[in-house]
């Protein structure tokens, strides 16, 4: 088998896009695991094995993938919204709410609004 190259990467990456879509998210994980051990600094590829972990109800992967996404880029709301629904997931609403608000003040987008209960008691 030949060696992966930066093209084989991008096809790879390519491809768990579509898997993930296709509702194949084991599939996507392992395509991204190679992916990722030879671009560990590429975010978007961490992002989207997070949302494939999430989609296979890995959650603990998923909830270190989406912070790995955040430490890089605290302002971006969809990794807040998607930690917040894993966490949610994990039965840890307290931790989930927090990254509701946090995704929600960056974006208020109307699903964003809505799951971070502004106007709500609690």
């Amino acid at each position: 088998m030949p060696e992966p190259t930066p093209e084989t990467h991008v096809i790879d990456y390519r491809a768990a896009e579509q898997l993930l879509a296709a509702r194949d998210p084991h599939g996507a994980v392992k395509l991204l695991d190679s992916v990722i051990a030879a671009h560990p600094e590429n975010t978007a590829a961490r992002l989207l094995r997070a949302r494939a972990f999430f989609g296979a109800a890995q959650l603990r992967p998923a909830e270190l993938e989406f912070q790995i996404v955040l430490e890089r880029e605290p302002d971006n709301a969809f990794a807040h919204f998607a930690l917040a629904r894993t966490l949610e997931r994990a039965n840890r609403p307290a931790e989930a709410k927090r990254h509701f608000r946090l995704a929600a003040a960056l974006d208020p987008r109307p699903d964003f609004v809505a799951a971070a209960g502004f106007g709500e008691s609690g």
